[in-house]
């Protein structure tokens, strides 16, 4: 079902942790399958991710591609990490069962999310970033403007 190197990754997870006042933080969820991932980067002045960690609660394949993405991301500029897709993951991975693509989206999300942390903490700008969709939809902040 998974290949060897996904139950590596999932067995011997690469960068596990958190990274405290982290440059940015992705935390991306899929309700449906219960898969939540957030990922942590470490930015320096040139716009280098030095590190990366993640946490994530979901299944095997869901810690798999967390761990992969961060490994594939560090030493990336924030610009060439954005160049990190679901398809590069699962590659990396050797595969992945169809049922598990999502994971792999979220791995690619979560990346894109903490991108997003650091471009709105820095002013800066990251070509063909997108604000993160946010799938819940428990406690969103709804803006009354017409409570005033």
């Amino acid at each position: 079902m998974y290949s060897e190197k996904v139950m590596d990754y999932f067995m011997n997870p690469r960068n596990l942790g958190e990274i405290e006042n982290a440059a940015g933080m992705g935390k991306v969820g899929n309700v449906k399958c219960g898969d939540i991932m957030q990922i942590f980067l470490d930015i320096d002045e040139n716009q280098v991710i030095v590190d990366a960690k993640f946490k994530t609660f979901g299944c095997g394949a869901a810690v798999a591609t967390s761990s992969i993405a961060t490994e594939m991301i560090i030493g990336k500029t924030i610009h060439e990490a954005m160049q990190i897709t679901n398809k590069s993951v699962t590659e990396a991975l050797e595969g992945l069962p169809p049922l598990k693509i999502h994971c792999s989206l979220l791995a690619e999300e979560a990346i894109r999310a903490a991108l997003w942390d650091y471009s709105q903490k820095t002013g800066t700008i990251i070509e063909g970033l997108e604000p993160p969709k946010d799938e819940d939809h428990d406690h969103h902040h709804h803006d009354h403007d017409d409570d005033d």
